[in-house]
């Protein structure tokens, strides 16, 4: 997916949640700046969400993440590659052992503008994060890597408590009920 596919996405981009319909201008404008997908954009940068269901999508893979000492889905950041659906599936396969999967959406599933905090000499920053929507072929292939202290399945019913009703989260849920 080329940075023209991504803004195309981005113009006909349709939600009925208005915080993702405020942070679409946020996102072309990201897009302007050459290095957008790369570290070195200081104030913020792209990166890529794998929302991971089981075929039926009454299960979502969750990881607690390390560094960050929450649950969420997995992802990370694109260092310079455009193609961020490749990045949100190498994503997916290095923090969860996934590789049988079938893409939910041809195209964006979700978008989310979060601040990441300051550590060591990297200043506080925006993550500029596309989501996508994948299900597990074989759920029980889950790998934990190092970025997690935990993986795993959680029925739908339970995420709201596990997440402490983090609200981007919870509006991936809803957008597959």
């Amino acid at each position: 997916m080329s940075r023209q596919k991504l803004i195309e996405q981005l113009n006909s981009y349709s939600t009925v949640y208005a915080v993702e319909t405020l942070a679409i201008p946020r996102f072309l404008s990201l897009l302007t700046y050459p290095n957008c997908f790369d570290r070195s954009l200081l104030f913020g940068h792209v990166t890529a969400s794998a929302w991971i269901t089981d075929q039926s999508r009454e299960k979502v893979l969750l990881m607690y993440h390390a560094k960050l000492k929450r649950w969420l889905q997995p992802g990370g950041h694109a260092d310079g590659v455009e193609d961020i659906l490749a990045v949100a599936a190498k994503e997916m396969t290095e923090e969860t052992g996934i590789v049988n999967y079938q893409l939910a959406h041809k195209s964006i599933f979700d978008l989310d503008i979060h601040t990441i905090p300051r550590r060591k000499d990297v200043p506080e920053h925006e993550h500029y994060d596309f989501r996508f929507h994948f299900i597990a072929v074989n759920p029980s292939e889950i790998v934990k890597n190092n970025e997690s202290l935990e993986l795993r399945w959680v029925p739908v019913e339970d995420i709201p408590q596990l997440v402490e009703n983090e609200q981007s989260i919870l509006r991936m849920l809803k957008k597959i009920s």
